[in-house]
């Protein structure tokens, strides 16, 4: 189930709200845990087990290191088994092909692959499990002794399968005490009716051109057919992925829950580290609390600076999936990242900030490229088409038609991608009261209206971060 379906918009939702509110506070964290399992049941029952183990395997893990925290070498095991518990399940999953078919390439044998479907939202819980346990192991959180409220945490259905990643500390006091009133639900309805917009009616129609380029022959591609659908993917999983992000902390915000902001705009960025910033801001987080600053940050000279910047940008490549071309995704921003630390940053604060927007757009369009396609070796064919090689010429009438259809959805695409919409709405709201009143209410209104009629009459709606 998926949030931009019609069984969760007009079903699914409107029952768990209503049950969460008719339910006393104290059952609260019980609903969440029972709605989340079933979201998370509908598509995947027998994988539900590996998430309820997950939850049971951490919650009484961090209960052993605050029992033992006095007796260092057992929560150290505990705490070591942990880890290894919970990097191999999601190892065994998500890597163990990769593993058994490049295995297979170098010593040319034939082992058999599990050739196992991915669990939806493995990437997250799994984060979320393992750094409850990190905190607990180093007492920058107190451990939770109720096991509903925990499930809660770990299982909560806003954001499992796509995010945001939340640390436990972050909410730790809301699955205690949280209150929503009817401004801070509406405030939620808000964000996930714009969450949803962003989806249905940006990402989900710019994203027909991608599919469309996508589905030709590489040999038969022009260079403006490329550019047009490197863009339009490059467009289509920002609004495809900040969407769900809104979405999730809509919802979280509706059942009294603050998360993380997941995006703040990171096609305005000037260099590859701002956009580093802007993009995907939980990730980004979580490797920098859990891996970059306990392997030394940059407190221990460049070298080991840079070496630690190297582990970060592999280790996120490989997260998103088990394939080189995202290895060399992750590497190849880790390379820019380094590149801008050690001169490139300077360089690029001396000069007009279109210099910085374009060098960051180009080298971004350049990496969805190796992101997106299946195999490196298409990703460098498609990447020469670009820019002119192997192409099928500059343009054919497949590129013009495609163009001449899409531009106004390109352009308010880019339009919608600044903060320029949301300091409008909010200008209306503080302006002009009779706008907040009637003019903003009526705007999300027409949204959901059309996201709906758009979900009745259309079957293209995928979500492009589940696969992770």
């Amino acid at each position: 189930m998926v949030f931009s379906s019609l069984i969760f918009l007009f079903l699914f939702l409107p029952i768990t709200v209503l049950i969460y509110y008719v339910s006393p506070m104290k059952f609260r964290n019980a609903v969440l845990l029972v709605v989340s399992l079933i979201f998370y049941a509908w598509g995947e029952p027998l994988y539900i087990f590996i998430m309820i183990f997950s939850t049971v395997f951490d919650f009484f893990n961090g209960l052993l290191i605050n029992k033992y925290r006095h007796r260092k070498l057992i929560a150290k095991s505990i705490f070591i088994g942990s880890m290894a518990g919970s990097l191999g399940i999601l190892g065994f999953f998500k890597y163990a092909d990769f593993v058994v078919d490049n295995i297979n390439q170098l010593f040319h044998l034939h082992l058999q692959a599990a050739d196992l479907p991915l669990p939806v939202g493995i990437s997250f819980y799994t984060f979320q499990t393992m750094s409850y346990v990190v905190d607990v192991y180093l007492d920058k959180v107190p451990v939770q002794k109720n096991i509903i409220s925990f499930g809660a945490y770990v299982t909560m259905f806003p954001q499992l399968v796509a995010g945001p990643i939340v640390k436990y500390g972050d909410i730790a006091g809301q699955l205690v005490t949280r209150k929503v009133t009817l401004d801070r639900f509406g405030e939620g309805a808000e964000l996930f009716i714009r969450g949803l917009a962003k989806k249905v009616l940006l990402a989900n129609n710019i994203g027909l051109l991608w599919t469309s380029v996508k589905a030709t022959p590489v040999e038969e591609l022009t260079v403006l057919s490329a550019w047009l659908g490197i863009i339009a993917f490059t467009l289509q999983i920002y609004f495809d992925f900040s969407g769900y992000s809104d979405m999730a902390n809509g919802l979280g915000k509706m059942f009294g829950f603050d998360f993380m902001e997941n995006f703040s705009y990171p096609y305005i960025s000037k260099s590859v580290t701002e956009f580093w910033r802007r993009w995907h801001i939980s990730l980004g987080t979580w490797f920098r609390e859990y891996v970059y600053i306990p392997l030394g940050g940059n407190r221990s000279g460049l070298l080991i600076q840079l070496r630690n910047l190297l582990v970060v940008w592999f280790l996120t490549g490989l997260w998103h999936g088990a394939s080189w071309n995202f290895i060399v995704w992750g590497l190849y921003f880790g390379f820019f990242v380094m590149i801008e630390k050690l001169l490139l940053l300077r360089w690029l604060g001396r000069r007009p900030a279109f210099v910085g927007h374009v060098y960051t757009l180009l080298v971004i369009i350049i990496g969805w490229v190796l992101f997106e396609m299946d195999h490196l070796a298409s990703a460098w064919r498609f990447i020469g088409v670009m820019f002119g090689f192997g192409s099928h010429g500059f343009a054919d009438q497949q590129a013009l038609y495609g163009l001449s259809t899409n531009v106004v959805l390109l352009v308010v695409l880019a339009f919608c991608a600044t903060p320029l919409p949301g300091k409008i709405l909010a200008c209306m709201k503080e302006k002009w009261r009779i706008a907040g009143v009637i003019a903003v209410p009526l705007i999300y209104i027409l949204f959901m209206v059309l996201s709906t009629a758009y979900l009745v009459n259309d079957t293209y709606n995928p979500f492009l971060y589940f696969r992770f």
